[in-house]
């Protein structure tokens, strides 16, 4: 339908109701104020050509964009979507399968899409506003979004959305769809159980938390995890969890909560293993004398293009810290603390993968020694797959369970 048809039907609604009193954080009135806009709609509607089938979609789509959440409504029941990408009221992007299309619906106009992020940021507390023009914030689902409006984005309002499975992979489900190698997963489920301190690295939407939450099941049931995270993402199938969630600054400019805090706090917890969802700052330092004071086992993720650009980034996350540490002091630390580094990306086609499992050996005279157990290669046939290099592990004795 033309869109400024829609506008006028949308316009009128509003027109018509207590627009405070619309939205789904209204959820004990939403019931009984979706009729009486639907009502009023029905009227506006009864005027124009329209066949039964049409004028239930645009029922739906007028009602979406005053109560839920616009034409995206469909698109976070979806399972096949991963990613809503919208740039501005006008364009929207989703990712299926590793794969990015554009959508074809659009929002009404840009105060369409600001009540929208205004909705979706009001049901967990956080606001958005000229003062604090970008938000992130995690939906009742567990969908993670980010927000960011004018005058620092000048494409206009944009919102971003990461969706998750209800239910996590299992490592046997990622060795089945060829995320990793049988040898690769039986070496992890061991660097796990070892008590072995690990880093997820990868690119933005490789796969990192997947893999951490798949690599968890390999924990024993009987200890006692503390995740920390900005907002939380990891689901551990495991009874005795304990998550923890920084906090931004309130309104007044205080009161925020930081992971390094967060991660400080949970040292006096009694905890058996620390899962850090990401280390992006100076909690880098603190995670590492945790894992060099007794909490064996740990794992955390980082950004980086490479299991080295790892290390290089952690040793610039401790320096930028405010303490005063010598670099080679960062990088014993860093030898003695992590053991494995499993890198993630994307491949041909937008599939996730590991793509290298490096341990750390120790350090010379400058800087950290890796060694790689196993690298995406490609075969005879031109398909990618991790191997292994052959070369003997630290701690890895081989064999155990395979999968079908």
């Amino acid at each position: 339908m033309n869109g400024d048809i829609r506008r006028t039907l949308h316009r009128a609604v509003l027109s018509r109701l207590d627009a405070r009193k619309t939205g789904l954080s209204f959820s004990e009135d939403v019931g009984r104020w979706r009729d009486r806009a639907e009502e009023h709609l029905q009227a506006e509607m009864s005027s124009l050509s329209l066949g039964d089938a049409e004028r239930d979609i645009v029922r739906l789509e007028i009602l979406d964009e005053i109560f839920a959440f616009g034409p995206i409504t469909p698109l976070l029941s979806d399972p096949t979507v991963s990613e809503i990408m919208v740039n501005g009221y006008e364009s929207i992007y989703v990712e299926r399968r590793g794969l990015v299309s554009r959508h074809g619906s659009s929002f009404l106009s840009e105060e369409s899409l600001r009540a929208t992020i205004d909705r979706m940021v009001s049901k967990v507390n956080r606001r958005l506003d000229e003062s604090s023009p970008y938000v992130d914030a995690r939906l009742p689902d567990g969908s993670r979004i980010n927000a960011i409006i004018p005058p620092v984005c000048l494409t206009g309002a944009c919102l971003t959305v990461r969706k998750f499975r209800k239910e996590a992979f299992s490592i046997e489900e990622l060795v089945r769809i060829g995320s990793v190698a049988k040898d690769a997963a039986e070496y992890l489920r061991e660097a796990v159980r070892d008590r072995r301190n690990i880093i997820v690295s990868g690119g933005t939407g490789s796969g990192k938390t997947t893999l951490l939450n798949a690599l968890s099941q390999f924990i024993p049931e009987e200890e006692r995890i503390i995740t920390i995270e900005d907002a939380a993402e990891i689901r551990l199938q495991k009874p005795h969890v304990i998550r923890l969630e920084a906090r931004p600054v309130n309104i007044e400019g205080s009161g925020a909560v930081t992971i390094r805090d967060l991660v400080r706090n949970s040292l006096r917890m009694r905890p058996d293993r620390i899962i850090v969802g990401e280390c992006r700052g100076g909690e880098a330092l603190d995670m590492l004398q945790a894992m060099n004071t007794g909490h064996d086992g740990s794992i955390t993720t980082g950004h980086a293009n490479t299991p080295r650009d790892m290390l290089r980034r952690l040793e610039t996350m401790v320096l930028l810290c405010g303490v005063e540490i010598p670099i080679r002091a960062v990088r014993e630390q860093i030898a003695s603390a992590i053991d494995v580094i499993v890198h993630t990306g994307r491949i041909a086609g937008g599939k996730r993968a590991v793509t290298s499992i490096t341990e750390i050996t120790g350090m010379n005279e400058s800087q950290v020694l890796l060694q790689e157990m196993f690298r995406w290669s490609k075969g005879n046939d031109g398909a990618g797959r991790l191997v292994g290099t052959g070369i003997p592990s630290r701690f890895h004795r081989g064999g155990g369970e395979t999968w079908d």
